[in-house]
């Protein structure tokens, strides 16, 4: 394959990483960071593909300063950021096809936790897109002995799974940090799976994108890994830390803490169940301690194991 100009927005160890498999491609790499002092527009301005990896805060303001470049339609927009606008609601790839609907936007998301990737072990992540041809270009840019890229076309589904298990990893670790056990655990992930999967059909995702690589594949990461800032979070709540705390000694973001703000806010004004969800932003907001978060899950209703799901 032809060698290409790949622009990584943002230096965090996600937007490091993806830059770094890039550049082991063969590709020329170009980074950018809001607190640098390279332009977005030297970065940009001769890239074929750019590539979003500021947290989701940053979304918006990077958008607002890439339309005043004027871009070419033909550049492709990549987005790997995982979170909810606490304002629209919206996913970041529904933010920037809207401030660009000429381009072709692309959603990377999968079990990959940004330090192991770093270190060059094997992943597998999925590249999701309406323009498939887009998808597989970015598929190819990306794939390598170490790092499998799938592609499908269900961008939203593939986005809302990255997305909606970080708000579960914080559940999973409160579990952990609980000593809860393997049988409660295992309890809590199997219905965290159809809560995302009733949130993805209500916002327009399809069903069967939540049992490949950046549904329940990122789910099983994100929540049995220590390495996981979300996870942390939830860790750190079980031993009784103040969420304030436990936000300043993290490398980067906690996206599912904003997560799960934005997807209550969903669910209440689109009646969605979204029972742990519901517990994990009780006890972000220390309504509730992790034991009642917990008692209140076991204290629910008696129903079948699949009355909830219409897939």
């Amino acid at each position: 394959m032809s060698s290409n100009i790949v622009a990584i927005l943002g230096t965090g160890v996600w937007g490091s990483a993806l830059g770094a498999i890039a550049k082991s491609n063969s590709h020329d790499v170009h980074f950018w960071s809001h607190r640098g002092d390279v332009t977005l527009e030297s970065v940009v301005k001769d890239a074929d593909i750019i590539v979003s990896a500021v947290s989701m805060k940053g979304v918006i303001p990077t958008i607002g300063k890439l339309r005043s470049l004027n871009l070419p339609t033909d550049k492709i927009i990549v987005t790997a950021t995982k979170g909810l606008d606490p304002e629209t609601t919206r996913t970041p790839s529904q933010i920037w096809q809207t401030a660009f609907p000429d381009h072709s936007v692309v959603v990377l998301s999968g079990p990959n936790l940004s330090k192991e990737i770093a270190k060059g072990l094997p992943a597998a992540t999925v590249v999701a897109s309406n323009d498939l041809a887009a998808a597989e270009r970015v598929q190819e840019i990306y794939s390598s002995d170490t790092f499998r890229v799938y592609v499908n076309e269900d961008p939203i589904g593939t986005e809302l799974g990255g997305t909606l298990k970080n708000v579960i990893a914080i559940a999973s670790g409160v579990c952990d940090g609980m000593e809860l056990g393997t049988n409660a655990k295992a309890a809590l992930l199997t219905r965290a799976l159809p809560e995302m999967i009733r949130i993805g059909i209500h916002l327009g995702a399809s069903a069967e994108t939540f049992f490949g690589l950046s549904g329940l594949g990122d789910l099983m990461a994100t929540c049995d890994s220590s390495l996981s800032r979300n996870y942390q979070v939830g860790y750190g709540l079980s031993h009784g830390k103040p969420l304030e705390e436990i936000l300043a000694d993290l490398e980067g973001t906690a996206e599912g803490v904003n997560t799960a703000n934005v997807l209550v806010k969903i669910a209440d004004l689109e009646a969605i169940a979204v029972p742990i969800a519901r517990q994990v932003h009780r006890l972000l907001r220390a309504k509730i301690t992790p034991e009642e978060a917990i008692q209140a899950l076991m204290e629910r209703d008696l129903k079948p194991e699949f009355c909830d799901l219409d897939f």
